[in-house]
């Protein structure tokens, strides 16, 4: 079930809220659960034994870890624990990847059974490694009822696509949180933006991208490249970071708080500021749990950036199982490496400050070129064609072909509101009641504007779902 679907918006999220505001304190955890186990067997059924059996893992896991007061034991049982999560993950997510591989690097051609991937899979997984970790530290007590585990790793509004919600985040939030009117307004709202941004901006440059994307390289000329990269880049940034506000506002309804998952990550200055700005549950767990446990920066140099080295091609193949993640994952590590080793972050003045925010911009975009494409040949063809590299074009259409005027408002709604300049527009005090006026409006225009979006297209793809 998508979030910008009728269904949810119309049927499943009324109701739920409806049952969850009326019930009774410790009702509520029960009501979110059984929520999440229909929302996410409404899309796949077959593989909720899945996620079960990720929570009875995790459970048993981290309640023996913390019964055991024997350092090697404990140790043992975090490892075998870890294990199983990630082997769970490697079948369903790699399994198909490393099979091809293999079949290629040794030119056979062994037929394999190919595994479909779960939903959510990687977010999951993910929430549950970080629980039973902060169990292992003594960050948190295990905990005993295996409902409010369940609740922790398959709640609704963070279950498919995140944010990563690691647990000493929400473990108090889970036991005791309240409801409040401000709190609902306040997500009401906020889920209204995410699914503006989504339906609005995100799929409406999303069908530019794919018409660029889908042709051969030869067809379309640099400028036309262009466009497709820099579509693409806020198609692929206004579809998920749309996505995390409305799973913000759907937590803020139920009492919860989320942390944010973005923060204006395209003003970012360098690949080391977009990293603290871009998918931020992500990275900050990629920090706690991979880089700070290799030893971060309180090591050699060489340490140092093998460790970054590391982390950055996990974080590539965390996104998807194909060589373009993880050279994608590289090229980012690349710079932060860049970064790292020279100080070019950290010099201050108005040109350089210039020339960075140009030298970050082509990064990331051609970065998502690699993120987009299918394989790695077709990406470097791309990549080419954009700096006019490609000798011989065979162009079909002009650059009018690819872009009406509806997409030209979405590529300036896009551009504007990548700057932090409508950042405070829920947090308008209550003495300014004209303008906090106008906004409800304008909210309820966005929403009514969303819905016939959905009503009217069959294009509504969430691209962080195969993650």
């Amino acid at each position: 079930m998508l979030f910008s679907s009728m269904t949810f918006i119309y049927m499943f999220l009324p109701l739920v809220c409806t049952v969850y505001l009326l019930a009774r304190k410790e009702l509520q955890n029960y009501i979110l659960l059984i929520a999440s186990i229909i929302f996410y067997a409404w899309g796949e059924p077959s593989y909720l034994a899945i996620m079960i059996l990720t929570i009875l893992v995790n459970y048993i896991g981290a309640n023996y870890i913390s019964r055991s007061h024997n350092k090697t034991h404990r140790a043992i049982l975090l490892t075998l624990t870890i294990l199983a999560d990630l082997g769970v993950l490697f079948y369903f997510k790699y399994f198909n990847f490393v099979a091809e591989n293999l079949n290629t690097l040794l030119h056979a051609d062994i037929h394999f059974i190919k595994v479909i991937m779960p939903i959510g899979i990687s977010f999951y997984t993910f929430q549950a490694l970080s629980y039973v970790a902060d169990v292992y530290r003594g960050e948190v007590k295990a905990q005993r009822d295996i409902y409010k585990l369940a609740l922790y790793i398959c709640l609704f509004p963070q279950l498919i696509a995140g944010p990563i919600v690691k647990y000493h985040d929400v473990d108090e939030q889970i036991e005791k949180r309240d409801v409040t009117f401000e709190k609902v307004s306040y997500g009401i709202k906020r889920f209204i933006i995410g699914l503006s941004k989504k339906m609005l901006i995100a799929n409406t440059l999303g069908a530019v991208a794919d018409k660029i994307f889908s042709q051969p390289v030869e067809q379309f000329d640099a400028l036309t490249a262009w466009l497709g990269a820099v579509a693409y880049s806020f198609q692929l940034f206004y579809d998920f970071s749309g996505y995390s506000d409305m799973a913000i506002g759907l937590g803020s309804i139920f009492g919860f708080k989320f942390l944010e998952n973005f923060n204006y990550p395209y003003i970012s200055r360098s690949i080391t500021e977009f990293w603290r700005r871009w998918h931020i549950s992500l990275s900050t767990w990629f920090k706690e749990y991979l880089y700070i446990p290799l030893g971060g920066n309180r090591v050699a140099k060489w340490r140092n950036y093998m460790n970054l080295f590391i982390v950055f091609l996990a974080t590539g193949f965390w996104h998807g199982a194909a060589w373009s993640f993880i050279f994608w994952g590289l090229w980012h590590g690349m710079f932060i490496i860049f970064e790292k080793a020279t100080g070019w972050h950290k010099r201050e003045g108005l040109l350089i400050g210039f020339v960075q925010h140009i030298y970050c911009i082509l990064a990331f975009v051609i970065g998502w070129v690699m993120f987009r494409a299918d394989t790695m040949s077709y990406a470097w063809q791309y990549i080419k064609n954009m700096f006019g590299l490609i000798k011989e074009h065979h162009v079909i259409y002009s650059l009018a072909y690819y872009i009406d005027n509806i997409e030209k408002i979405a590529f300036s709604a896009a551009f504007w509101c990548a700057m932090p300049i409508f950042g405070k527009i829920l947090q308008i005090p209550h003495r300014y009641k004209v303008f906090r006026t106008l906004v409800n409006v304008w909210l309820i225009v966005l929403l009514i504007l969303s819905t016939s979006f959905i009503a009217a297209s069959t294009y509504n793809p969430f691209i962080y779902f195969r993650f």
